[in-house]
């Protein structure tokens, strides 16, 4: 399963501008040329690998630096944190750019389970999952939410969910949460497939960024239709 070419264009569109680069930049760039952008106000450095496209962020310093580095250094934020260490290069992290672009198969839980759009809902989900997991996923903050919930119960339990917000008016950037309890079940898989019909409908290209240490969040992205097409890395710049 391949991206159609019109939705290739639409995220090179869409990731040219939040690098704040031409609208043509990388779709109209060589698969062997990297593209350097000199940001000298920049307080970060980052890396993308896009469609086989390269584009690398940052102070002119950290440019000079990553020239002659290969895109399998780029990737790993720790080269990027050691190539900015005396400027307090505090590690972001690299992640695998995941997008679709057709409905997913229908997925259906095991029980039969409400969906709530409740941002509350999403702030008790929260509560359940460990702090490093609600950091990564950021739920609560999205603009559009599914929880899947419990509701057999006087309170309505919450046990997975996905949302997405809108990015450059073109991505819906999804994320998804599950509490420790209810994984493996097919839940979080299940709320990601809601988000991606639903910003499909609303005419946006879902996206899902997934850590590379995360498998967990690779086999989610991959049940709800996504490719990896990319990868990004990226510090900040603490100095």
């Amino acid at each position: 399963m391949n991206l159609d070419p019109g939705t290739i264009a639409i995220i090179q569109l869409a990731w040219s501008r939040r690098l704040g680069l031409a609208d043509d930049a990388l779709a109209g760039a060589g698969d062997s040329k990297r593209i350097y952008s000199v940001q000298d106000d920049s307080r970060s450095v980052s890396f993308l690998r896009l469609f086989g496209r390269e584009v690398f962020c940052g102070p002119e310093w950290a440019v000079r630096r990553a020239h002659g580095k290969s895109a399998a250094e780029l990737s790993r934020h720790s080269a990027l944190a050691s190539l900015s260490v005396e400027y307090g290069g505090r590690t972001v992290g690299s992640e695998h750019l995941c997008f679709a672009d057709v409905f997913p198969e229908p997925v259906e839980p095991e029980d039969e389970l409400a969906v709530s759009e409740d941002p509350a809902v999403a702030v008790q989900l929260e509560r359940l999952c460990p702090p490093d997991d609600v950091a990564e996923a950021g739920l609560a903050g999205k603009e559009s939410l599914f929880i899947v919930v419990d509701d057999t119960a006087e309170t309505p339990v919450p046990l997975a969910g996905a949302g997405y917000s809108i990015r450059d008016g073109i991505l819906a950037d999804i994320s998804t949460l599950t509490a420790p309890a209810n994984r493996r079940h097919g839940l979080g898989r299940y709320a990601t497939s809601i988000a991606v019909e639903e910003s499909m409908a609303a005419g946006l290209i879902p996206q899902f960024r997934t850590p590379l240490d995360n498998v967990g969040a690779a086999r989610t992205a991959a049940g709800a239709g996504f490719l990896a097409v990319g990868i990004r890395s990226e510090v900040q710049l603490t100095a």
